[in-house]
């Protein structure tokens, strides 16, 4: 394992040769030692020598009740690994109810757009409580719980941004102390109850999440805490439960950063099943029943619980598409059907190519996308052609490869929506009118009279809280067409949701607008549209609705910011096509603006438009 940490050192030379593979590594390796060393030499080494991609910046503010100190150098590595460039800031320990109410404190100065706040017992328990005096130690769980749910609304309301908090598990020497039976289960239901406050504060706190951190120790091989390092120095956690800790708190930074997987494409033999059909025949692949079988079932079914929760499923295989449209259609062992997937490629071909034209034909991004093959080679064409897409290798014994897909794939986002239960049949629709419009394009050349036989209807309606999160994910997952980039929505103003429907069907919510007044400028403060309904007009039709509801309310001009992030484009080429002039830079934000006339942004002939007053 040495061997990593002098890869890290060997970046810091002036004519350092890039490696790429470092990163994923160093997550990997179960050596903790070269883990909190690499961390520490990490901050000073420019992206371009770690990874092909831009990573995203984030603030992350750790809010202790305990001592951690190698915690920061987990989360460098673990961030950085996710794509991310932090900046991590570590208030003083026993601070964290102050930190979270002073307005003016380290953690408000700071401004992260992630806080972390780390719990322990004694947040909830006293040092001196009496142990035996178990209603003393319900009720005190109770005030405390309030207390830091009050402080907790404190935070938000003084600075926006996502806070995780977690479960807190009972330290054994607390169990252990009481030993009458009965009264130790009682215990447990005291304590129980107070993670279950903790895990509702999502329901009643917007932008508050809960690490069901009791669950994540299951499977953890040591002790949570080093007793003698707690007695000498606070430290709640073990440096083992400080590395696990940094990976499940880069989960949910990759989420809040709009850097969640949205595609999972699969290999099919020895992946999906057991075998190889071309060789085997479709009756005797091992799918289901007994091992190795029943572990193949196990991943298709992961895949199928991902695919419910908006995740695009695809396949890339070399094999005989009839034989493969014939397991799908009547092998009955089968948790996957062929409308499961959104995307095929079942042919001779090299895989980086499929891939490259699965991930064009979609329309999302290569980052966007995760690889899973049982073949090192594939695995290897795959991540050196694309190295923008997550690979993750399903070599060894199937049992293990389900959880291999949800540990790697960073599928992890902060809410699903009913959009996401259907995704899957938004996006085969699309491919039905790409192939209407290509029909069209045939006959007539005409891509308008194609637009015209859509029957596009938009509605343009005010957020209510049924919408919000669906506009928060649009968001934070936009990474095409935003004015801003993802992840960023501003706090205050009017949010206005809008739905695209069609001849095929109903888009669902797929574009969002904030706006605010200032004087008699209209504030276009972020538009953000859904890859799936670009080129059709869709942003005029937005537009057209903000000019009216401007012009109805006396504003003159309509102004915007763009903030270029390098794939932002189409925002940019829709303001100047729409009308709008550039003023002026100031620290990166092009200002635009459109003066408002009675024929500013008149809607598409071929859209119905409607804008709603109410919800």
């Amino acid at each position: 394992m040495t061997d990593l940490l002098e890869r890290v050192r060997r970046l810091h030379a002036p004519d350092a040769a890039p490696d790429f593979r470092l990163l994923r590594e160093l997550a990997r390796t179960p050596d903790l030692g070269v883990v909190r060393k690499a961390g520490g030499l990490l901050a000073a080494i420019p992206d371009e020598l770690l990874t092909r991609r831009t990573p995203r910046p984030l603030r992350i503010a750790v809010v202790p009740a305990f001592t951690c100190d190698a915690l920061p150098r987990f989360l460098e590595v673990t961030l950085r690994a996710a794509g991310i460039r932090p900046r991590i800031l570590v208030t003083a320990a026993d601070q964290l109810p102050l930190q979270l109410t002073d307005p003016d404190s380290e953690l408000a100065r700071f401004a992260p757009d992630v806080t972390l706040c780390l719990l322990d017992e004694t947040l909830f328990l006293s040092g001196d409580a009496d142990l035996t005096d178990l209603d003393a130690i319900r009720d005190a769980a109770v005030e405390r719980t309030g207390i830091l749910a009050e402080a907790l609304r404190a935070r938000r309301a003084h600075h926006p941004g996502p806070i995780l908090v977690h479960t807190v598990p009972l330290p054994r020497s607390c169990r252990d102390a009481v030993i009458a039976f009965r009264s130790r289960a009682r215990l447990g239901r005291i304590w129980r109850e107070l993670n279950n406050r903790l895990l509702d504060l999502p329901e009643q706190i917007d932008d508050v999440h809960t690490l069901d951190w009791e669950a994540v120790l299951v499977e953890h091989p040591g002790p949570v805490r080093d007793e003698r390092l707690y007695r000498y120095a606070r430290m709640a956690w073990s440096v083992a439960a400080e590395r696990l800790y940094a990976g499940e708190a880069a989960r949910f930074c990759r989420a809040v950063a709009g850097l969640s997987a949205k595609c999972l494409v699969l290999d099919l033999d020895n992946t999906l099943w057991g075998g190889v059909l071309g060789d085997d025949g479709p009756e005797n692949i091992e799918v289901g029943g007994l091992y190795p079988g029943n572990a193949y079932l196990a991943t298709q079914q992961t895949a199928a619980t991902l695919r419910h929760q908006g995740v695009l499923l695809g396949v890339a295989s070399k094999n005989d598409p009839g034989l493969v449209e014939r397991v799908f259609a009547e092998h009955p062992g089968l948790a996957l059907r062929a409308d499961d997937f959104a995307a095929t490629a079942v042919n001779w071909e090299p895989k980086d190519g499929n891939l490259t034209a699965l991930i064009a034909g979609l329309n999302i991004g290569a980052d966007a996308v995760v690889f899973a093959d049982d073949s090192r080679f594939e695995c290897e064409l795959v991540g050196t052609s694309l190295p923008e897409v997550t690979v993750v290798h399903l070599d060894g014994d199937p049992s293990g490869h389900a959880g291999r897909l949800l540990a790697e794939g960073g599928f992890d986002v902060l809410t699903t929506t009913g959009t996401d239960r259907r995704r899957t049949e938004l996006y085969r629709a699309r491919a039905e009118r790409t192939r209407h419009e290509a029909g069209y394009t045939d006959r007539t050349g005409s891509a308008r009279a194609f637009l015209h036989d859509l029957d596009l209807r938009v509605t343009v309606r005010p957020a209510d809280d049924f919408l919000r999160p669906r506009i928060r994910q649009l968001a934070l997952r936009t990474n095409q067409f935003t004015l801003l980039g993802p992840a960023a929505e501003p706090e205050s103003g009017r949010v206005l949701g809008v739905d695209v429907t069609d001849r095929f069907g109903d888009e669902g919510t797929t574009a969002a607008v904030w706006l605010a007044g200032d004087g008699d400028r209209l504030l276009l403060r972020n538009l953000v549209l859904s890859c799936r309904v670009f080129s059709r007009g869709i942003e005029f039709a937005i537009l057209a609705a903000v000019t009216d509801l401007g012009r109805a309310s006396g504003f003159t001009r309509i102004e915007a910011g763009f903030r270029p992030t390098g794939r932002n484009d189409p925002a940019r080429r829709f303001l100047e096509e729409a009308g709008f002039v550039s003023k002026e830079e100031i620290n990166g934000l092009i200002r635009y603006a459109l003066p408002l006339t009675p024929t500013t942004a008149p809607c598409p002939d071929w859209i119905t438009l409607t804008v709603r007053e109410n919800p």
